[in-house]
């Protein structure tokens, strides 16, 4: 995108990345739209960035709602086109309890699976009709190898990762550019339940910067730390065979 976004929308806005976006793009002329479950953290969330100037809507909604989510967007997108999506929200568990369950395992990739496509299918079928927009993607540096502490999430994220990085390929003849964010450890609710060592444990709005100034680039794949990024990068490229060992030592999600 050669201008800078005006109408904006991210979902899993009520905290962590989500919320630090929403709060980074707010300024006088944009337009914010954002989504999450909890609707009292997301109305504080939307006061802050009417505050920075920006008109913010909030919706309270469940991504793993098709419908809801495809009527929501569809109806944001006829009433002012929507110039950049996020599509952000996302849980994480592992099996540091008693392993991961058939529920828990469906949970997260309802959320960090489906949940992402029902976002990024509407605004891109809308965003073709007209040739141009920008979609970012959250995935994660976990999205290159399954650790087998976190495997849901870990495919989960492998899955958004891959599909984003092929769709970029196909849509940007289209004048629509398609990001994948890959973070490590940033310091969010979703980390604070983590009871090992995170190393370059990052402030959410260090991460935050990074992603709005990669998007602003377009950047194919926003990845970072750049230590943990090279890490995870090499240990991909070697056979399972030679890492296991390693993989299965390393501290498990609860």
């Amino acid at each position: 995108m050669t201008m800078p976004p005006v109408r904006i929308l991210i979902t899993g806005a009520s905290s962590g990345i989500g919320a630090a976006l929403a709060r980074l793009y707010a300024a006088p002329g944009r337009s914010l739209l954002l989504a999450g479950r909890d609707r009292g953290r997301l109305e504080a969330v939307a006061a802050e960035c009417r505050a920075s100037g920006a008109e913010a809507e909030t919706a309270a909604i469940d991504v793993t709602d098709a419908a809801a989510m495809r009527g929501w967007i569809e109806a944001a997108d006829d009433a002012r086109p929507i110039d950049l999506v996020i599509a952000n929200a996302g849980i994480s568990a592992g099996t540091g309890g008693d392993g991961e369950s058939a529920a828990q395992a469906r949970a997260i990739y309802a959320i960090n699976l489906d949940g992402v496509l029902n976002t990024v299918l509407p605004a891109l079928a809308a965003m073709a009709r007209r040739g141009r927009g920008q979609i970012a993607i959250m995935s994660s540096l976990a999205a290159f190898r399954g650790f087998p502490g976190a495997p849901a999430y870990c495919g989960s994220k492998a899955a958004v990762r891959v599909w984003g990085e092929a769709l970029r390929g196909e849509f940007a003849a289209r004048g629509i550019a398609i990001n994948v964010i890959c973070p490590g450890y940033i310091r969010t609710p979703m980390t604070a339940v983590n009871r090992f060592p995170m190393p370059f444990l990052m402030a959410v709005d260090r991460a935050a910067r990074m992603i709005r100034r990669g998007l602003e680039r377009n950047r194919a794949r926003i990845a970072f730390p750049l230590p943990i990024y090279a890490a995870v990068w090499l240990v991909s490229l070697l056979p399972p065979g030679l890492t296991d060992w390693i993989m299965t030592r390393l501290p498990k999600k609860g």
